[in-house]
């Protein structure tokens, strides 16, 4: 993954980024140990530089919290789509996380319509198949806060809450997703 995706803020050589997490509440103190275990990453706080995502898979009445967030002195490891991401988010998904990083960023499974990797688990999608569904769609990244270590670097800067998020867009995306499934299918 290219790192430049990620900094866009720059302060006296200390790299930082801002950052955003969708909640239904303001959340100051982000909890590492809170949420569910088997995401993409494993266990950690979920955020995402993507404000567009945020604000798009927000639902009624979210609130979206935004972050400054310091790399310095953290051990980050970055993903891109491929088989170690597609491997690490599987181990994940099944409580192995393998992973010992402050910080894991990367691109984000796009398996909320099917869940890919249980089908996997099934029998009825090989690892590799699997992987070409999850390349499927427009590739947005989070970023998980895995340390306390991390976690100090994390400053809480507001937070606003959506009344009404734009269900047609989410409609339209989750469209266009199941027409690249479908075309995929095809050339299986």
């Amino acid at each position: 993954m290219a790192r430049s995706a990620f900094d866009t803020l720059t302060n006296k050589g200390t790299k930082k980024m801002i950052l955003y997490h969708t909640s239904d509440r303001e959340i100051q103190h982000p909890d590492i140990h809170s949420g569910r275990k088997n995401a993409d990453f494993g266990w950690g706080f979920y955020l995402t530089p993507d404000r567009d995502f945020t604000y798009r898979w927000a639902r009624a009445n979210a609130v979206v919290n935004t972050y400054e967030f310091d790399e310095d002195g953290l051990d980050i490891h970055y993903f891109s789509r491929n088989a170690e991401w597609f491997d690490y988010i599987f181990g994940n998904r099944r409580l192995k996380d393998t992973l010992t990083a402050d910080v894991v960023m990367g691109p984000i499974a796009n398996d909320t319509i099917f869940d890919t990797l249980g089908i996997v688990s099934s029998g009825y999608l090989k690892p590799e198949e699997a992987l070409q569904f999850l390349m499927v769609g427009p590739e947005y990244t989070q970023v998980v806060i895995k340390s306390e270590k991390a976690v100090r670097n994390l400053k809480w800067v507001s937070s606003e809450r959506i009344e009404r998020p734009d269900e047609n867009l989410l409609k339209a995306e989750q469209k266009a997703y199941l027409e690249s499934v479908s075309q995929r299918l095809k050339n299986m």
